[in-house]
């Protein structure tokens, strides 16, 4: 790795170390940074327990604890320099011990993180804004496979070989390797997935979900999918009928978002907690240039599309977002919920309006800073 020397025009080698040389300790630093910034491991998660032990007769305690935006219980184990012989073992025997919590036992231990870290949050609360539901009956948590994710700086053959033999039977498993540098008295950090590798992760997790799709799912889920990928079909209809061609080629699938990627953002239309909406997302925009740019042209950007947009800079988060919303009070004077069917008409005729005006405005100037 190096460090760019904009003054010199050059760049500086970094030393790679190992965090045993830099006095960093597991539990103390890296698992302390992982909970604070789990966007670190490529995508929002959610920590809900740290040195969980909650586990019956039995005084282990698993690293941390997180949920993923489908809801699906994540166990993170995280090692030093090398992640040892026995890693594997520990991190399914943790994952088999989570494979049996419930919804309301999941609420209880995040509820008690936050208590314990002096946060007043409500862990139901937070949780159906993470998840993005607008009802709670639909709070189904760990309704599936639990997953694992292992940080380490080094990977033995024997722990990488049974991690891709677990992956090829459908265990949701991966690997990201930590490694600290220096340049002085400045140390860096870089965490990279090594498996699977993100460019074939996709497609492994298509080919998986495709053998998954006649495995037997919980009525309710398989509902709610069912709702959402006849709901954004009928979106995509409604597109069709005006020419909007950005969605031509886009697939419903059984999400609450459904979009499309751009070179550094993804836009998408949202079915939100509190309302519907369309949005340029930013992942990664951790330093905040990608929105504040966007802000540069706000007056150019709300004058095209004819109505207030959102700046928002997520600060706790590496994410920010462009988004013009419309609450369920506003749009149906009532609560309609999702699964009431009477309520699409609605919320797809200001899909079919907002979203083309919205790329309309956004796109190309988005296009113009990239």
């Amino acid at each position: 790795m190096y460090q760019l020397d904009r003054t010199n025009n050059d760049i500086v080698k970094l030393e790679r170390k190992q965090f045993g040389d830099l006095a960093i300790r597991e539990r103390e630093h890296l698992q302390e940074w992982i909970a604070k910034n789990p966007e670190v491991l490529g995508e929002e998660l959610l920590i809900i327990q740290k040195e969980f032990a909650g586990f019956n007769d039995t005084r282990e305690r698993l690293d941390l604890l997180a949920i993923d935006k489908q809801g699906r219980v994540v166990v993170i184990e995280n090692k030093l320099d090398d992640t040892g012989r026995d890693v594997m073992w520990q991190a399914l025997k943790y994952t088999s011990y989570c494979s049996t919590l419930t919804t309301v036992q999941i609420l209880q231990i995040f509820q008690d993180y936050l208590d314990s870290s002096g946060s007043s949050d409500n862990a139901k609360e937070v949780l159906m804004d993470f998840l993005e539901f607008d009802d709670e009956n639909e709070l189904l948590l760990n309704d599936g496979d639990q997953r694992v994710i292992l940080v380490a700086n080094n990977f033995r053959k024997e722990v990488t070989s049974t991690v891709l033999w677990l992956i090829g039977h459908d265990i949701q498993i991966s690997c990201f390797r930590a490694t600290p540098y220096s340049n002085g008295q400045n140390v860096f950090l870089q965490i990279d997935q090594i498996i699977p590798l993100p460019e074939t992760q996709e497609f492994m997790i298509d080919m998986k979900e495709k053998e998954r799709e006649e495995k037997k799912m919980s009525k309710s889920t398989t509902e709610r999918k069912d709702l959402l990928l006849e709901f954004w079909g009928l979106v995509n209809k409604s597109f069709e009928e005006k020419s909007f061609s950005r969605y031509d080629r886009i697939v419903a699938k059984p999400y609450y978002d459904h979009g499309f990627h751009v070179k550094g953002g993804y836009f998408a239309c949202v079915i939100g907690r509190h309302g519907i909406r369309v949005e340029l997302y930013f992942s990664s925009d951790k330093d905040k240039s990608k929105i504040d740019s966007m802000l540069n042209h706000k007056q150019e950007l709300e004058k095209t599309f004819g109505d207030s947009l959102i700046f928002e800079r997520l600060e706790s988060k590496t994410a920010s977002r462009v988004k013009f919303e419309m609450p369920y009070k506003e749009l149906y004077k009532k609560r309609v919920r999702f699964t009431d069917k009477s309520g699409w008409p609605a919320r797809i005729d200001w899909f079919s309006d907002t979203m083309p005006r919205f790329c309309k405005a956004v796109i190309p100037v988005w296009e113009r800073m990239n």
